[in-house]
């Protein structure tokens, strides 16, 4: 498996002076998605996973439901390009991109300006139990300088993904969801990354109450989540986090939690 990290060597200053030193770098390429022999996509990922990159790009843009509708993937021998072949021989590229504000230039064919239904979900979630989630995700960290998402399930991580891009590891969550036959409705999304609105729009879609970001989330972001019932937490930490929507299934009292916690 390749690593997702590099040694490289490179100058240290310590007390003005310099050092010859080495270190490890996060990798990053150049991705090529193509569907069908069309180039849908160009991405700034790591190339790791890259299949379920693929897979969970295309099911966030609507493109795919699920994997009936892929027949298949095939990741080439370079990791500069991923070939997705679906069932449907009629497939056509969708309308005009959007360069997101994801790391690298995120890109989604989605309009985000469309009104949506409101999220339904009977979830709820303590303090303390998102504060052991966030540490968890942490302290798993093997690389320096990466992003890192998961989904939880009460007390549990049972997906994690790693990518220099924060956008590419929600999508990395998703296509190994597909290919594992996992659900990804009324679970805890976790990031290390901001979360803004291309991130909400593909928790949303995937049909995840609870987002959950060690770092702060946008206006627009915090937005959407009012409209969509999203509960959106930001700079977690063990004990203290902000909630700038959905505050109402945060439940303080252990009692009143819901089966998903117990």
């Amino acid at each position: 498996m390749l690593e997702l990290s590099q040694a490289v060597e490179f100058v240290r200053y310590e007390e003005g002076r310099s050092l010859p030193a080495e270190g490890q770098v996060v990798r990053e390429s150049l991705v090529r998605l193509h569907v069908n022999g069309l180039e849908l996509a160009r991405m700034m990922c790591t190339p790791q996973d890259l299949d379920r990159l693929a897979l969970g790009f295309l099911r966030s843009e609507g493109i795919i439901q699920g994997m009936a509708d892929v027949r298949l993937v095939k990741v080439c021998p370079s990791r500069t390009c991923v070939d997705v072949w679906l069932r449907d021989a009629n497939f056509e590229l969708p309308g005009r991109p959007v360069i997101t504000s994801g790391c690298g230039g995120g890109i989604t064919f989605a309009d985000l300006t469309t009104a949506a239904e409101p999220l339904e979900s009977d979830l709820r979630v303590h303090p303390r139990q998102l504060g052991r989630l966030m540490s968890e995700l942490l302290a798993g960290q093997q690389t320096r300088g990466i992003h890192t998402a998961a989904l939880a399930e009460g007390e549990t991580l049972i997906a994690v993904a790693e990518d220099v891009g924060r956008h590419n590891t929600l999508d990395k969550l998703w296509g190994y969801c597909l290919t594992e036959g996992l659900p990804t409705r009324d679970r805890i999304l976790l990031s290390t990354g901001r979360i803004s609105s291309e991130m909400l729009n593909k928790a949303a879609r995937m049909g995840v109450p609870v987002v959950v970001s060690r770092t702060s989330p946008t206006t627009m972001s915090v937005a959407l989540a009012v409209a969509w019932d999203i509960t959106l937490v930001g700079y977690a930490r063990r004990t203290s986090f902000n909630v700038y929507a959905g505050h109402g299934r945060i439940v303080e009292d252990e009692e009143g939690m819901t089966d998903a916690y117990s």
